[in-house]
C-alpha cells in the first residue's frame, strides 16, 4: 500500500462546510468551542474562498457559499471539556437547542443546530456547578 501524503498539522479526513456568511460561522466556532484560525483566503473583500479552524487536533475547513458551490451542512461529533457550559455558549450564539444536556452510556451529551444549518452533537463532562446540583 503506498504512503499517504497528508500535511503535517492534518488529518486522513476532515469536514469541508461551505454555509453562508462563513466569516460569522468562523466567530461562532472561535467563541463556542474555541477553535483557532489556521488559515484564512478571501474570495473578494466580503466572501471566505478557504479557511481553516484548528479545534484541539482536528481541523474544520469552510468557505462561503457561491452560486457554483451551495450551502452544504453537516452533522458533526465533537467532544468538549464541558459539555454544559458549550452547549449553553452555543445557544448565547445564536444557536438553537436540539436536545439538552443530558447523561448518556458514552458521557453527557446535548445537541444543537448553529445559525448556519449546522447539527452539532456535543459530548463531555458535566460542569462541576450541574454536578453539584444533580447529587442534591
Amino acid at each position: 500500500m503506498s504512503q499517504l501524503n497528508i500535511p503535517e498539522g492534518y488529518q486522513q479526513v476532515m469536514p469541508y462546510l461551505i454555509v453562508k456568511n462563513a466569516d460569522a460561522f468562523s466567530r461562532f466556532m472561535q467563541a463556542v468551542f474555541g477553535a483557532a484560525e489556521k488559515m484564512k483566503v478571501m474570495r473578494d473583500e466580503e466572501k471566505i474562498m478557504h479557511a481553516e479552524l484548528q479545534l484541539g487536533e482536528s481541523t474544520i475547513m469552510f468557505s462561503d457559499a457561491t452560486a457554483e458551490f451551495p450551502q452544504q451542512n453537516a452533522a458533526l461529533f465533537v467532544y468538549v471539556a464541558d459539555c454544559d457550559t458549550v452547549y449553553d455558549r452555543a445557544l448565547g450564539h445564536g444557536a438553537s437547542p436540539l436536545m439538552a444536556p443530558d447523561e448518556r452510556e458514552y458521557g453527557r451529551s446535548a445537541g444543537i443546530r448553529d445559525a448556519f444549518g449546522n447539527t452539532w452533537w456535543i459530548t463531555g463532562s458535566a460542569s462541576s456547578a450541574n454536578e453539584q446540583a444533580e447529587e442534591e
